[in-house]
């Protein structure tokens, strides 16, 4: 008699809900050796997006999904979409602070996530990105090598996890106060170009990482053509002669990480700068060769608002909070869970509570960190309460990805894209979770 055949599903719940990391690493191995038997590619953007950056195609937006909780359930929904929609170009990602308050270190992200695609036989490549590796200010300027190196051990835990997408966010380190443009991108600039240097000495043989930089930190004030020419030709000078360098650039136009919460509980409309989205993709392509510009902090803009980013030729928009929300705010959440998480949060978020903030304020602001102290209550929901929450976001899923234009560019993808297997010989991600709760939230 042959073997039974592993169970993906059941793999995949043992990997989350298991705090042994040892058995992390060996459920995760079975799940990336069955991926590849599959056709399933942990792989990089890069080369599709310099082909955009070309004049090669253009007319859509890529999805980049941060998925904090439920991540099995709403991944297999994103691969269900993508097949219906066929869809090709779509990012996973989670950001560094992510990683800590879901308590989501980067080998069980990434290994959830191809096991979601798996269970939906979707095949080809899989783009996994660390968002947001973001620089912390106060510790850089006061050891700016130290804090370096601490981004670098992330970066290094990612890449080994199959993170081949890294948004370099030093964004953080932009000086208004200095007098002209340059000296203000100064630091941004020099750290992405370390930090790109170091991706390019340990990316896996084959492959080249995609790399993201950023102009200007969300919830700032927009980003100028002057800020982008300033960053990328400190970067060019700084990045050492023949390695390869960024694919995208994110920047500021109005928005901020999570939408602005009234004392209602509501989220504030936001006025994005489109104009200034078009023009900054415009200059990324046509100047620097680029795949275009990034918008952060989008997932709680109006419906109406989706349809714009294709039209100016965005590259990529980052998506995140929304989905959040969406499992909070289902009929299918349980309330008695949801009033335990908020106790939680009274206790053990009580130093974020501002002078006047109302109780909705507070508890949307703060929300997200409890999903990592709960994240075995969620995933322990009945597999019928977690398949109706995943259906209502999956239609949302579908919707943003019409709206986006992401359809039909499966060929595409296939066409520039590269397959290749790389044997992981050291998984580094369980060291991640410790030193990731500082920095900004994510979109």
């Amino acid at each position: 008699m042959g073997r039974r055949p592993l169970d993906v599903e059941k793999i995949a719940m043992d990997l989350i809900m298991t705090d042994d990391v040892a058995k992390k690493k060996i459920l995760a191995k079975k799940i990336f050796d069955m991926a590849y038997k599959k056709e399933i590619y942990p792989s990089s953007i890069h080369q599709f997006y310099i082909e955009r950056g070309k004049g090669g195609f253009g007319g859509f937006t890529v999805p980049a999904i941060n998925l904090r909780s439920m991540t099995y359930d709403l991944a297999k929904a994103i691969f269900r979409v993508a097949k219906k929609n066929n869809c090709g170009a779509f990012i996973f990602e989670i950001a560094k602070s992510e990683m800590g308050y879901t308590a989501q270190p980067p080998l069980e992200y990434s290994s959830v996530i191809l096991a979601a695609a798996i269970k939906e036989d979707f095949k080809g490549p899989v783009f996994i990105q660390a968002d947001h590796t973001q620089a912390n200010a106060k510790k850089f300027n006061e050891n700016p090598e130290k804090e370096i190196e601490s981004l670098k051990e992330i970066i290094a835990g990612c890449v080994s996890c199959g993170f081949y997408n890294i948004d370099i966010d030093s964004s953080t380190l932009v000086d208004l106060s200095k007098p002209d443009v340059k000296k203000q991108q100064r630091f941004n600039y020099e750290v992405c170009a370390k930090l790109t240097q170091f991706i390019r000495q340990i990316e896996p043989r084959g492959i080249t990482v995609s790399v993201g930089g950023e102009i200007g930190e969300v919830g700032h004030q927009n980003s100028t053509p002057e800020d982008l020419h300033a960053f990328m030709l400190g970067f060019r000078e700084r990045l050492r002669k023949g390695l390869i360098g960024i694919s995208k650039i994110s920047v500021q136009t109005g928005t901020s990480h999570g939408g602005v919460v009234l004392p209602d509980g509501t989220i504030a409309q936001v006025k994005l700068d489109f104009n200034t989205l078009k023009g900054l993709s415009e200059i990324a392509r046509k100047e620097y060769g680029l795949a275009g510009a990034v918008q952060h902090g989008a997932s709680t803009l109006p419906a109406e608002a989706f349809h714009k980013f294709p039209e100016t030729e965005t590259c990529e928009v980052h998506l995140a909070t929304e989905f959040q929300n969406m499992i909070y705010e289902s009929k299918h959440f349980p309330v008695d869970l949801k009033t335990k998480m908020y106790d939680w949060l009274k206790t053990n978020a009580a130093s974020e509570r501002k002078e006047g903030e109302t109780e909705e304020q507070f508890f949307y602001k703060t929300r997200k960190k409890a999903l990592g102290p709960f994240k075995k209550d969620i995933m322990g929901l009945s597999a019928e309460a977690r398949s109706a929450i995943a259906k209502e976001i999956e239609d949302k899923f579908d919707f943003l990805f019409k709206q986006l234009n992401s359809v039909n560019n499966r060929e595409l993808v296939d066409k520039y894209v590269t397959l290749k297997r790389v044997i992981v010989r050291k998984h580094k991600g369980e060291e991640v979770k410790a030193v990731v709760h500082d920095g900004e939230g994510a979109d």
